[in-house]
């Protein structure tokens, strides 16, 4: 039998698996458009799960998509340890994002298959639905539901922009499965992911060792005026809703940066009628809090409350704001920070503790089991971007310390 030591992932297979299911929603531009249970989607997930039982693994899927696929181990009594992220893009997405986590487990795996390698726990794979919330808002949804943080039948009526249901979409494209959410169980998860933010290049650090997540809120923003003639109405005399938008996404924006390290930011945004010799009626827009500290957090939400409605009367228009998502600030497992730690360290990289700017899966998932996160630097720290980018040695050193760290903690059930 192979020792744990002598097990080395191959790099190149993991890069041309990450440039093959590029192909599946591939854009012109070098990204990938993949949204959530959409046809590509569902190609990618054919592939993923054909791949996992090559390794002779089950594979299950639950009532909201989320994929599960499951290697055993010698003792059938412990829990799998899993491994996972989401295949899921964004509408401009790039290749790492996401997918790195799901094809960087995949060649863990396949590491202690080809090199015979039996685990004392299972090992288990898991492709969670809906990660980004680019076509069904709120985020992180089905991680979500598997946390009992959402109930299946609100994530089946989320609805895209065209109108379509996410529980409809999952039977069209034949990944409604039969299992309860929450039903198929882990005793730990390690998430690998790009950092998605520019410290880990600027330190020249390989691996970051994710400690937690910060908390993230999200609003939506309606603005209301009044639609007229831009050369029949004085200026005095205008409700524009545009206008009156403008100012609030420049309070949010002042928001962030009087409560650094937090960010503020408007993503989307819908002009109605959008006609250049009309002045705007209605205005809809986005809203995303985040701060690592949820008190501070608290006095974002504040702020941004009390700049609004100032500048609503000042415009002369109306306006209705709500909160459609919060997840709190995670702090992940020491245990299982401690084996990537010891990962890393085995591997020979340099790493610096951070916590995770974005949300991800793993944030609901720790509300349930033991988790943890493992980065790998991106160029620029750009992301949720075509031009996306990291290296073949970047992917292969995340992967490797996701390998390191799985076996240090199966080491335990020994």
């Amino acid at each position: 039998m192979t020792s744990q030591t002598n097990l080395t992932i191959n790099p190149q297979r993991l890069w041309d698996d990450l440039m093959f299911t590029a192909q599946f929603g591939g854009t012109p531009k070098g990204g990938i458009k993949r949204l959530t249970v959409s046809d590509e989607d569902k190609r990618v997930r054919d592939w993923f799960k054909a791949e996992c039982e090559k390794l002779g693994c089950s594979v299950q899927v639950d009532e909201v998509g989320n994929m599960f696929a499951t290697r055993p181990g010698k003792r059938q009594d412990l829990l799998p340890i899993a491994m996972g992220s989401h295949l899921d893009t964004q509408p401009t997405g790039g290749k790492f994002d996401g997918v790195l986590g799901v094809l960087g487990a995949l060649e863990a795996l396949r590491t202690m298959v080809q090199m015979d390698y039996e685990t004392n726990a299972p090992i288990m794979i898991v492709n969670w639905t809906n990660e980004e919330g680019s076509r069904f808002s709120p985020a992180m949804l089905c991680s979500g539901v598997y946390a009992g943080v959402f109930t299946p039948e609100f994530a089946y009526s989320r609805e895209d922009r065209a109108g379509l249901k996410l529980g409809d979409e999952l039977v069209r494209i034949g990944y409604k499965g039969e299992h309860k959410a929450g039903a198929i169980k882990f005793g730990s998860m390690f998430e690998l992911h790009i950092e998605q933010g520019p410290i880990l290049e600027a330190e020249e650090k390989m691996i970051g060792v994710v400690t937690g997540v910060q908390g993230m809120r999200w609003y939506e923003v309606t603005v209301t005026g009044q639609e007229s003639h831009t050369g029949a109405t004085p200026m005095g005399l205008r409700k524009n809703a545009l206008l009156a938008s403008a100012r609030m996404i420049d309070a949010i924006d002042h928001v962030g940066i009087t409560h650094l390290p937090g960010v503020a930011s408007v993503g989307l945004i819908e002009n109605r009628p959008n006609s250049r010799n009309v002045v705007p009626g209605e205005v809809f827009f986005t809203v995303d809090l985040r701060h690592p500290d949820e008190k501070i957090l608290d006095r974002m939400e504040a702020a941004m409350r009390e700049a609004l409605p100032k500048i609503a009367a000042d415009t002369k228009v109306t306006f209705e704001e709500k909160c459609i998502w919060k997840s709190p600030a995670v702090k992940f497992a020491s245990e299982l920070i401690e084996c990537v730690r010891m990962g890393t360290s085995q591997a020979g990289y340099k790493s610096r503790d951070m916590a995770s700017g974005a949300g991800h899966d793993a944030a609901y998932i720790a509300r349930v089991a033991p988790t943890t996160m493992i980065f790998v630097p991106c160029l620029g720290g750009i992301s949720h971007n075509e031009s996306e980018s990291t290296t073949l040695e970047e992917c292969g050193a995340g992967a490797q310390v996701l390998l390191n760290a799985v076996l240090a903690h199966d080491a335990h059930f020994a």
